[in-house]
């Protein structure tokens, strides 16, 4: 006779069933629907956006046009801060995934005076909140001479990402069986070897999420870029922003130009979800 099942296990049942597979599925589609509307509308001419709505283009599809996109392309302060996203993003983003790897590591298996101390004063960093450092940094960065470049949002970057990435990077090497460093010690393997030919191999999913999360974290950027960037070294967010304030009715810049801003962190995160979930799981498990 087969044991009465209580509700709780009853309810379990249901969600892992195919109904919320559907479900979750629906709901992920609703998610998708701004992306699709700003995708149609980029795809609009201006007077069709102001006469109708985006899902008209369902029923008169003769209104698609890449107008927006040629014009887009005509518009150098939209093309040249699309390219200096690129050169915030992807240094900020490398930067902080190597040293934040190579930290991590020290931290979880090299020994040097004040280690865990050091460890402690880079986790109380973490609930410094970015706008408590906008003013000093900005007088830092002015005294030095890199306040409005790039390279001065990237190292506002880098620093406020660093410490999430140490303290992510070395719980994660911490759980790496002593067993196999030192193994690898004992055939002669120094600290580098050892950490690009065993750490990092083991540590890509957690190194993966730590990428895809600092890449979004900079690309979406609004506050720092704001602040920190001029005229020639703004990014696309920023752009975007001083468009609308000085054109309202810009809409044939505006929305290729957020479609474009918006479609790239999408691209990157479907493109390494598996190792971003991975990396996800990992340190739930751990």
């Amino acid at each position: 006779m087969k044991a009465k099942q209580s509700l709780g296990s009853r309810l379990a049942e249901g969600v892992s069933g195919g109904l919320v597979r559907v479900v979750l599925i629906v709901v992920g589609l609703f998610w998708l629907v701004p992306t699709i509307g700003l995708l149609l509308a980029s795809l609009r001419s201006p007077e069709d956006i102001a006469a109708s709505s985006w899902w008209k283009v369902f029923t008169e599809p003769s209104q698609i046009t890449f107008d927006s996109y040629a014009k887009l392309l005509e518009n150098d302060d939209i093309t040249s801060s699309l390219l200096n996203t690129v050169w915030i993003t992807v240094p900020a983003t490398l930067l902080v995934v190597i040293i934040g790897s190579l930290a991590g590591y020290a931290f979880a298996w090299m020994e040097f005076p004040g280690r865990d101390w050091w460890f402690l004063a880079v986790v109380g960093l973490l609930v410094v909140p970015v706008q408590v450092a906008l003013i000093p940094i900005a007088e830092l960065f002015g005294n030095i001479g890199i306040f409005g470049s790039v390279l001065g949002v990237v190292l506002f970057h880098v620093g406020f990402g660093l410490p999430f990435a140490v303290f992510l990077l070395r719980n994660f090497f911490a759980e790496i069986p002593r067993e196999l460093l030192e193994a690898a010690r004992l055939d002669g393997a120094g600290e580098l070897r050892l950490f690009f030919r065993v750490v990092m191999p083991l540590g890509g999913p957690a190194i993966a999420a730590l990428g895809i999360f600092q890449f979004l974290w900079v690309w979406n950027d609004l506050l720092v870029a704001l602040i920190f960037s001029d005229s020639g070294s703004q990014p696309i967010t920023v752009a975007l922003q001083t468009q609308v304030r000085q054109f309202g009715n810009n809409i044939d810049v505006l929305a290729p130009g957020a479609f474009i801003s918006m479609v790239v962190p999408l691209a990157v995160f479907f493109a390494f979800q598996r190792q971003f979930v991975s990396g996800v799981m990992a340190g739930a498990v751990k």
